[in-house]
């Protein structure tokens, strides 16, 4: 496909360079030259120097023949601005970043009127993913399918869990839950398991539950649940104002102490969230941050807009006890230097909305329908866990899970089946209108189909008449 893409900041080049790697034509249009010149040479893909809210530079960078314009500068104003020219030239759908908590209240107003396919908000999108990690402190990610019917959950295996040695053939007789294990980080592996496979200490995995089995599954685990009551962020910025207000609709009974530097922002902070201790000092000085309970605090949160400041802070904060940890960090680059440090959960915004863009461009071009509706990279983006729904296809409907011939490296995690979650096993089989959770190693499918080996083609009999 066609891709333009309008700045090449930090999500901007992120989401360049996660399409690029699916095979897209991209475009990159930036006003700083400079930039663009890295953008092109990092990413070897095609740049226009120009304005991208202006109609000739859209059309200098293809806007006829674009199949998507993705507007990520850094201002509201002109992403938007984008989109519209990019309609009114263009046949395109249309993304736009929009951040300002103003136009929060009137997104669906813009998205209608601008006939936008999709806004993204990288700092909303983070602050729900923290949420959720606060309300499981024993888990290191939450990712949810089918509108949170169904949790995909990322935890580590302590040392002395009891389900260690356990086969996973066995493993719902021994807890008596219904939790998939779909995939186990294990070193430097990526293991889909098999029945017969069973956990190590220190193993992370991903499994796959209903909310209502998560917590009993951690207590089985091994893990401590202990639920967060307050938690201390450093920065006051959108991803922070995000939390609060998440907190204060959900009526979530979590006492949030935001440390900030700028004192007009805390004074902000401190008139939409009046429940919220908001402390106007830097979020670096040992002395305040040792004042205001770093040590006995339930969760702690490194939100600032340095990634070195956010790594510093956590690793410090979790040397001074075993507070629940959730470090910020936007330079995915060095995923695996921070993997072996002490950061607890580790959040990417930029990450969380390259996937949603990834999830929506895969259906976009898919034209048989059973499209990926949900995906997430796991395991350090060398998995994925995507959700399907299934239309009617004789090569998949209707038949048991043992006839079928999966490819290697791909695991079927969930059924979601009028409203009702199934955890399958090999008697099972996909219904048209059904839901299905499927992860992989083997990245990049866009349709159902593309779960099954291909069916050899029969050898040709030529018959000679005598």
């Amino acid at each position: 496909m066609n891709i333009i893409v309008v700045g090449c900041g930090k999500v901007g080049l992120n989401l360049a360079d996660q399409l690029n790697k699916e095979g897209h034509n991209i475009t990159i249009i930036d006003n700083d030259e400079k930039e663009l010149r890295h953008a092109v040479d990092f990413l070897d893909v095609m740049g226009i120097h120009g304005n991208g809210a202006m109609p000739q530079t859209l059309r200098e960078a293809g806007i006829n023949d674009a199949d998507v314009l993705i507007a990520a500068t850094n201002q509201d104003e002109v992403n938007m601005l984008c989109c519209l020219f990019a309609k009114k030239e263009g046949h395109c759908s249309t993304i736009a970043r929009i951040r300002d908590p103003q136009y929060t209240t009137e997104i669906k107003y813009l998205r209608d009127e601008l006939n936008l396919a999709m806004v993204i908000n990288p700092e909303m999108a983070a602050a729900r993913e923290i949420e959720r990690l606060l309300r499981f402190p024993s888990a290191i990610k939450i990712d949810s399918f089918s509108r949170g019917r169904l949790d995909l959950i990322r935890a580590k295996v302590p040392e002395n869990s009891k389900l260690v040695g356990i086969p996973f053939y066995s493993l719902k007789n021994e807890i008596g839950l219904d939790v998939l294990v779909c995939c186990i980080e294990r070193g430097e592996d990526v293991l889909i398991p098999k029945g017969s496979d069973c956990f190590m200490a220190g193993d992370e995995i991903s499994f796959i539950a209903s909310p209502k089995d998560i917590t009993d599954f951690f207590l089985k685990l091994g893990l401590e649940y202990t639920p967060v009551r307050d938690c201390m962020i450093v920065g006051g910025g959108r991803v922070s104002y995000y939390i609060a207000k998440y907190c204060k609709e959900t009526h979530l009974k979590l006492k949030l102490k935001i440390i900030e530097t700028n004192r007009e922002r805390c004074e902000f902070l401190a008139e939409e969230f009046p429940e919220c201790s908001i402390i106007n000092g830097n979020g670096i000085d040992q002395e305040l941050l040792k004042r205001e309970g770093i040590e006995t605090t339930d969760a702690f949160c490194s939100l600032t807009g340095f990634d070195e400041e956010n790594i510093m802070l956590s690793l410090y904060a979790g040397k001074l006890s075993d507070t629940r940890l959730v470090t910020k960090v936007n330079r995915i680059s060095f995923e695996n230097v921070i993997r072996e440090m002490n950061l607890g959960s580790v959040i990417y915004p930029k990450q969380i909305i390259a996937d949603s863009i990834v999830r929506y461009v895969r259906a976009l071009e898919n034209s048989k329908g059973s499209n990926v509706e949900t995906l997430y990279k796991i395991a350090d983006g060398r998995a994925e866990a995507m959700e399907f729904r299934v239309l009617n296809d004789p090569d998949l409907i209707n038949r048991s899970f043992s006839d079928m011939n999966f490819k290697d490296g791909v695991l079927i995690c969930g059924i979601i089946r009028n409203h009702k979650v199934i955890t399958p096993n090999g008697s099972d089989m996909m219904k048209v209108g059904d839901r299905v959770i499927v992860v992989t190693k083997n990245t990049g499918y866009n349709d159902l189909r593309d779960i099954l080996e291909e069916k050899e083609e029969e050898e040709s009999v030529i018959h000679y008449e005598l």
